[in-house]
């Protein structure tokens, strides 16, 4: 596993021709949300019709009122957002993920090696035009591993990183606490913020709500939660991802129809959106806009809460898992793009191994596993996001519980909502959201830290980090991140997989293709992801 990331090809990515008729995103880490000022209107922001220094207007199928702090989020919206706003020490190819010098000024040439050093650019500024600095670079690291601060980002570095020193104004020091090569390509998520705005009291919940000053290409010009957030070309930068659009504004339109409404039509005043449905891509097609879509990570999952009787018998959880018929949901809810999951990675990460407990539909086995755990006349209220995609599949989850004897209430509600109620520690039984790993990179052993790291928020929702097979699975999870042979730790995260499987606490029912549609006769360089959001930094006008 030792060049997972830098070996792995391309995901699949395909351009339906011929077909007719996706939150993808993890679901934001924190939700306390308000208005930082920006326009009430979501359009056009100016820039005339014609001409290079028109506004681009892209639709995002994901709320923009998730957390924005970098070290925390999980929101497709603004970690897409993110990119263009801050640098990392290295950032990555949003397809491939091969690492590639942002801040600093080369990757380092041995991966292998226990001690990363860094220089940075010369002349890199933050938005406010003060200079980028080793002293905000080790800032941001040490809230990163600072083991009283619980954020979302060191799950993905505190396993392997020792610290972060500085060596000289323009100059740090990663030391290791072993050699670790993937770590490269994970330096894209720690994104360097200015410590002069982000150590001031309070700055960390302003960057919750949707306070950002980076150094990358695009500044934030307004940001106005639940409509639209608005981008300029940064003129102090002078990194290796130059600013195509002179102005950008991004739209969040989460419910399908008027999403699909901005980018179609004579009246068209997008030119790009991502989440599409699977039913308007012919007509798109036909219109003339490109529609592509990329397999990956995108799946509807289901979560248990283990501390809820009778949730915490695994015979419960695996019970409700059999009972869903997934290939109805693939066929009529997300129109044959997708798969039933057979792991918890999608089939094409170069770590899949079809699990050892598969929940292919089998109502009489659900029956009787409920049997088994002595339960009967159980009621169910769904809690689940009204991600467009996601409700689609809803349905089928209700109807499959249904039919063995399970009463089920669906009750989609706004992501943000959904999540602020696990944040604030409310009661639930079972909860329908969708997730996508790919958004921070494509190697196992993050992938499944991301979920199941013991400290982590999923974790926390579950209420499941204390019992006895979790605590063996955390130790089998550090056991693979040391591991060397990269053939050796494949087969560790392989096996560990399997317990995670059996267990069913926090699993995939589906994995599913992303859509995303732009004019080409107005866009060039547009590669579509298999993770939500959109990259445009390598993008221009046609």
């Amino acid at each position: 596993m030792r060049d997972v990331i830098r070996d792995v090809p391309a995901p699949r990515r395909r351009t339906f021709l011929k077909h007719t008729g996706a939150l993808g995103a993890a679901a934001a880490v924190t939700a306390s949300l308000g208005a930082c000022g920006g326009p009430e209107s979501t359009n056009d922001t100016g820039g005339g019709e014609g001409g290079p220094d028109r506004t681009l207007t892209a639709v995002i199928g994901y709320g923009n009122d998730g957390s924005w702090d970098p070290t925390q989020t999980a929101s497709a919206f603004c970690m897409a957002a993110n990119h263009h706003i801050y640098e990392g020490l290295l950032d990555t190819d949003p397809i491939s993920r091969e690492p590639y010098a942002a801040l600093a000024t080369r990757v380092p040439e041995n991966p292998d090696g226990t001690s990363w050093r860094f220089t940075l650019r010369a002349g890199a500024t933050f938005h406010d035009g003060k200079p980028v600095t080793a002293d905000d670079v080790v800032f941001v690291f040490d809230r990163i591993l600072d083991p009283d601060t619980q954020t979302l980002a060191k799950g993905f570095f505190a396993s392997w990183l020792e610290e972060v020193r500085k060596v000289d104004a323009r100059t740090v020091e990663l030391v290791l606490k072993f050699p670790f090569p993937d770590g490269l390509s994970r330096l894209t998520l720690a994104k360097i913020m200015p410590k002069h705005v982000f150590s001031r009291p309070g700055a960390w919940n302003e960057a919750i709500k949707g306070l950002a000053v980076g150094s990358g290409p695009y500044r934030q010009t307004a940001h106005h939660p639940k409509s639209n957030t608005t981008f300029e070309a940064f003129d102090g930068y002078n990194g290796p991802r130059k600013p195509a659009f002179k102005r950008m504004n991004w739209l969040t339109i989460v419910d399908a129809a008027p999403r699909v409404a901005k980018i179609s039509g004579g009246g068209a005043d997008a030119q790009i959106a991502d989440n599409i449905p699977y039913a308007n891509i012919g007509r798109l097609e036909s219109s003339g806009l490109t529609v592509a879509g990329g397999a990956g990570m995108n799946n509807l999952f289901l979560m248990f809460n283990t501390r809820r009787k009778p949730f915490d018998d695994v015979r419960v959880r695996q019970a409700l898992r059999y009972a869903i018929d997934t290939e109805k949901m693939v066929e009529v809810a997300l129109k044959g793009h997708g798969t039933p999951s057979t792991s918890f990675l999608d089939e094409a990460n170069p770590c899949h191994r079809r699990a050892k407990t598969v929940y292919d539909h089998d109502p009489e086995r659900a029956k009787a596993l409920l049997r088994q755990a002595g339960v009967s006349g159980l009621e169910i209220d769904l809690l689940a996001v009204n991600v467009s995609w996601i409700a689609d599949c809803l349905p089928t989850v209700k109807s499959s519980w249904d039919a063995i004897g399970v009463r089920t209430t669906l009750s989609p509600q706004e992501t943000t909502a959904v999540f602020t109620k696990l944040d604030q520690k409310q009661d639930y039984q079972v909860v329908a959201a969708a997730s996508n790993p790919n958004q921070f990179g494509l190697d196992a052993d993050l992938i499944m830290r991301y979920n199941y790291g013991p400290g982590n928020l999923w974790m926390q929702y579950t209420r499941w980090a204390g019992h006895p097979v979790a605590e063996r699975l955390f130790r089998d999870m550090d056991a693979a991140t040391r591991e060397a042979d990269p053939e050796r730790k494949k087969a560790m995260i392989q096996d560990y997989i399997d317990v995670v499987a059996e267990q069913a606490v926090l699993y995939p029912v589906v994995h599913n293709e992303l859509m995303t549609a732009w004019d080409p006769d107005q866009l060039t360089g547009i590669r579509a992801q298999p993770y939500p959001g959109i990259n445009l930094l390598q993008a221009k006008w046609a």
